[in-house]
């Protein structure tokens, strides 16, 4: 037989690729992405620490949590709000007015299902107590306490729905009203008397501007009756960036021509503004308060007594505030003395849940962010995250730090960070672990999930969290 040059290199190549397969079953199937990383594996150690946040800017948000909760990990979580009501200008209440009803109408964030409500829907009850407030809003740090007039002004105690849609009736002047389906809302009812006198009594010069209406009203407070909720509760969220929350006014006034009118106003809480930044519009006037106790809890242990040589198995992340756990790779400083100069072709952080699968209603947080401290200890992106987030396919997604309910388990590619820190072309002042709102990252402290997770420590003796160092060594 006679072979010709092309046909001896076709066979040559064939017997090279057939004898270099080690798995028969696998030839023609789809390479499998993370089958397909080169180098060697070392799995770094990782340090963790467990930190209290700091407080939490609470202005600008896009939703705004309210509740009360108790959880047997993380201790009390308490979120209340001090809403600045705005008047619709130079609002005519006509003659003798006389007010037949005010209601408070608060809608629940439909952002996505995974941001409107952390914890209980299904056996706890809700008591919800409005007061006025003493001052206009003018902090917005988390840990600020608004003071407030001891008269209670309203309440709503019930259980909340907040994937619920309901009916509401719309005043229409001269006509019969009309029902009209709204999101998921709760309605406070008023006092009628105060609202009479402070709103309806004061005629068009009390709504003549913004500052002059809120100069005379101040605005109104909720929170959470601890002594009348019932169950461990949750925290729901609120959005106040369109026109569905609002203080609704509905008065009767003599009409010369037709007697008795009844009519309304919906005043809305909160206002739409440009930020400083000039680059978005949030809402103004709004802050929340968040208080966490954490008496008697495996949490105020790590915090109020820190101490270097006790091994941990867990460590905790917790929104609304709450602590998040601060890392360090002490073996990466050392890292080519040990295997040499090296390119990293890929590295993963992988944290695991440190405890049985977490069930309702304190489920594991569904996404985490993670994020480091510049020289300035201000906090600065991975930049890994950079790169992944200006990416057109994928974006944030491909960074990681979403929960994987399969595996219960978040990872983060960190390629980019773990080779600045070898080379030292970045210094590590640290690097932090904490939840986020699912669709929004952030590097802050977060008043905007309520999500916590209990992971896997440094110290544990299993589920510890590490960091997957797949590495060429190079001359």
């Amino acid at each position: 037989m006679k072979f010709t040059k092309q046909d001896l290199l076709t066979l040559l190549i064939g017997l090279f690729l057939f004898a270099s397969c080690k798995n028969p079953d696998g030839v023609g199937l789809d390479v499998d992405p993370n089958a397909a990383i080169t180098g060697t594996l070392v799995v770094s150690p990782v340090k963790s620490q467990l930190v209290q946040e700091d407080a939490a800017n609470t202005a600008g948000l896009n939703r705004y949590p309210l509740g009360y909760m108790v959880d047997p990990t993380f201790g009390k979580t308490e979120a209340a709000l001090a809403m600045t009501v705005y008047p619709i200008i130079n609002t005519d209440f006509g003659t003798a007015p006389v007010l037949d009803s005010a209601v408070l109408v608060l809608k629940l964030d439909t952002t996505s299902t995974l941001t409107k409500f952390y914890g209980d829907t299904t056996n706890s009850k809700y008591s919800i107590d409005v007061y006025q407030l003493a001052n206009k809003v003018t902090t917005y740090k988390s840990s600020d306490v608004q003071a407030i007039n001891n008269t209670l002004l309203g309440n709503f105690t019930g259980k909340l729905a907040p994937n619920t849609k309901r009916k509401i009736s719309v005043i229409v002047p001269g006509k019969a009203d009309t029902l009209k389906t709204v999101p998921a809302q709760i309605r406070i009812p008023l006092n009628k008397a105060f609202i009479q006198n402070a709103i309806l009594n004061l005629g068009t010069a009390g709504t003549a501007t913004d500052a002059k209406f809120i100069e005379s009203f101040k605005g109104l407070y909720a929170q959470i009756n601890k002594t009348s909720s019932t169950g461990v509760g949750g925290i729901a969220f609120f959005n106040f960036s369109g026109t569905d929350s609002y203080l609704q006014l509905v008065w009767k006034k003599t009409n010369s021509s037709s007697g008795i009118d009844t009519t309304s106003v919906n005043f809305p809480i909160g206002k739409m503004v440009t930020n400083a930044a000039q680059t978005a519009n949030i809402v103004s006037g709004i802050a929340a308060n968040i208080k966490h106790d954490y008496t008697g809890t495996p949490v105020q242990e790590q915090i109020t007594t820190p101490n270097p040589s006790v091994s941990y198995n867990v460590t905790y992340l917790q929104g609304l505030a709450g602590v998040k756990t601060k890392l360090s790779f002490p073996a990466l400083t050392s890292f080519k003395d040990t295997y040499g100069k090296a390119i990293i072709n890929k590295a993963e952080l992988v944290v695991e849940i440190g405890e049985n699968a977490p069930a309702y209603p304190f489920n594991a947080a569904q996404r985490l962010s993670l994020y480091r401290w510049d020289i300035a200890h201000q906090p600065a992106d991975i930049p890994d995250y950079t790169t992944f987030s200006s990416s057109a396919s994928g974006g944030a997604a491909l960074f990681g730090g979403y929960f994987d309910s399969l595996k219960k388990r978040y990872i983060f590619i960190v390629t980019s960070y773990v080779q600045s820190l070898i080379d030292k072309n970045v210094e590590d002042y640290g690097t932090f672990l904490a939840p986020t709102s699912y669709t929004d990252f952030q590097r802050t402290s977060t008043a905007t999930s309520a999500e916590r997770s209990i992971i896997g420590a440094s110290d544990a003796t299993a589920n510890k969290i590490k960091l997957n160092i797949y590495y060429t060594k190079i001359n």
